[in-house]
Formats: structure tokens, C-alpha cells, sequence
């Protein structure tokens, strides 16, 4: 990045952070939808991949219903992001205690039960609701988590991230390291977090089914699981009419002989994020390329 723009991103994301310190929650939740309508008015090439994107996977929806899904789908990226500029912020430990004021764990015991195995704990999940406070459940309670992320860029972007999540005991693992740093935490017995609803390329990605489409997914978690015995548990997050972000972790899938073949294993999670994102559409990350060199379309079920 130029180091011109880089210093202001920086002035921008710190400046921005020190305010959402300070905000109200009520406030947040209150002017969140506002800035995302006016993102809607200004955002002209990702809300043009967002209608898409809802166009191609939700085809039933009449013109109406598909501009108000994308105007509540805004309304929530303008929240989101006034709750992701709580990672900025220049008090120590203030991501930790907003995090635990914010955010709700449901389904604890499915995640123990999951441990108790001994073989570790796959996490997968998606970009619906706050992923952030996926990772930040995981950090408050003692799960021991390595979440499996992109390096961020520029340098002190990647340090401010990494130090807000460390806050919460959570570790991070990214290129070139990824798979040594997995396996390592899995062979403690501990948990690592996926997020598997972004386009990932051949050969990180293969074609599965998603919303009556072939498109490329990531597809490790299939071979880890099977060559360490780790149990895969799906967890997601949505933001609730309450105010709060509610996480909750659902029993760990029955994979079975599923797991020595990366392609049904891949199928099978795809189907579970599909499933999420029906249920709370306006929650998920429209904006993004996920649908890139598609086959040919096939019957949903």
C-alpha cells in the first residue's frame, strides 16, 4: 500500500476506533443501519455484486422483496462495521470487555463434549452475523482457538488485529504456516476456526453445490478432520432483534464415511453454511465474489 494512504488508513481506523470506545451501545445499534443505508446510496460496485449474488441464489424473490433484503443487508454492514472498529481501539482489554457485553455463547456443551474426544476441535463457520465474536466466544471461554485467517496488510494492521484478538487468547494462523500451526494446536487437543464461505481457488478449492451452483470451496477441513480424528462443529453467529450477537455452536457432524472423501465432506459443510444463510439472509456477506468460474447450474433440491 502507499505509505500515503496507509498513514491515513491508520489515522482513519485509530481515530475511528477511539470514537466507537466511546459510543453507547444503544447509539451504535441506532446509527449502524443509518450508515449503512447511506453506504447503499455510495456503494455502487459491491451493491452491484450483491444484487447478483441475491439474484443468482435466491431467484423466487420478486423485485421487491430483493431490494429490501439488500437495503437490511446494508442496514447490517453498517453495524457491523461500527462493532468491527471496536478492534481499534486504544484502550487495553476494551475489545475484551465489549466483546463479553455484546456477545452471547449458546450451545457450550456441544463444543466439551466435542473436546472431551481428545482429538481436537474443528470449527467451521461462515461470514454471517459478527465473525469476529465467533473468535471472541472462543478467547472468553477457554476454548484455546487458532483461528485460520488471511495475513492482513499493511504491517500494522496485521499487528493492531492480532493484538485485539490476543486479548481474548486467541491465536492466529495464516500463510505460509497455516497447516503446520492447525495441526500443532489440533494435536494439543485444542480448537481451530474456519470460515469456509469465500471463493477459494483450485487447489485450496474444489466445486461443490452451493445454492444450485458448482462453485470452488475450500476444502481442507475434510482431510484434517480425517488425519487427526478432530470432531468438525459448525458454529455461527447473528445479530438478534435484542442487540446482542448470539453464537452458537450446534452439535458436531456426523461425517462419517464421508471424511475419506474431500468432496462429500466439502459438500456436506457447504450445505450447512447454505442452510444458515437462508434462515437470516440479511446477515451474510453479499458483497463478496463468492460466485467466480461457476459450472453449469444444477437442480436444488
Amino acid at each position: 500500500m502507499n505509505p500515503l494512504l496507509s498513514g491515513l488508513l491508520r489515522a482513519v481506523l485509530f481515530g475511528a476506533g477511539t470514537v466507537a470506545t466511546l459510543t453507547p451501545r444503544r447509539l451504535e445499534l441506532t446509527l449502524g443501519p443509518l450508515l449503512g443505508r447511506l453506504a447503499l446510496r455510495l456503494d455502487r460496485k459491491r451493491s452491484r455484486i450483491a444484487r447478483d449474488n441475491i439474484r443468482l441464489c435466491l431467484p423466487t424473490l420478486d423485485d421487491a422483496a430483493a431490494a429490501a433484503l439488500l437495503r437490511g443487508n446494508y442496514e447490517h454492514y453498517g453495524t457491523l462495521a461500527l462493532e468491527l472498529l471496536h478492534l481499534f481501539s486504544p484502550l487495553p482489554g476494551h475489545y475484551r470487555r465489549y466483546a463479553r457485553r455484546v456477545m452471547r455463547l449458546h450451545g457450550y456443551e456441544h463444543w466439551k463434549r466435542a473436546r472431551d474426544g481428545g482429538k481436537g476441535v474443528i470449527f467451521v463457520s461462515s461470514h454471517l452475523g459478527n465473525w469476529e465474536m465467533l473468535a471472541a466466544a472462543g478467547g472468553l471461554n477457554d476454548m484455546e482457538l487458532t483461528m485460520v485467517t488471511r495475513r492482513a496488510k499493511p504491517e500494522w494492521l496485521r499487528a493492531k488485529l492480532r493484538s485485539a484478538r490476543a486479548e481474548l487468547g486467541v491465536r492466529e494462523a495464516y500463510d505460509p504456516r497455516t497447516l503446520p500451526a492447525v495441526l500443532k494446536a489440533l494435536r494439543r487437543g485444542e480448537s481451530v476456526g474456519f470460515v469456509i464461505d469465500q471463493y477459494a481457488s483450485p487447489p485450496a478449492g474444489i466445486p461443490v453445490r452451493f445454492f444450485g451452483v458448482e462453485v470452488d470451496t475450500l476444502s481442507a477441513v475434510g482431510p484434517l478432520a480425517g488425519r487427526t480424528g478432530a470432531a468438525v462443529v459448525p458454529a455461527t453467529s447473528r445479530r438478534q432483534a435484542d442487540g446482542l450477537v448470539h453464537v452458537t455452536i450446534e452439535p458436531a457432524m456426523e461425517l462419517g464415511p464421508a471424511l475419506s472423501d474431500p468432496a462429500a465432506t466439502t459438500q456436506a459443510l457447504a450445505a450447512k453454511v447454505e442452510q444458515w444463510i437462508r434462515e437470516t439472509p440479511e446477515q451474510w456477506l453479499w458483497v463478496h465474489r463468492r460466485f467466480k468460474n461457476l459450472r453449469a447450474p444444477v437442480q436444488t433440491a
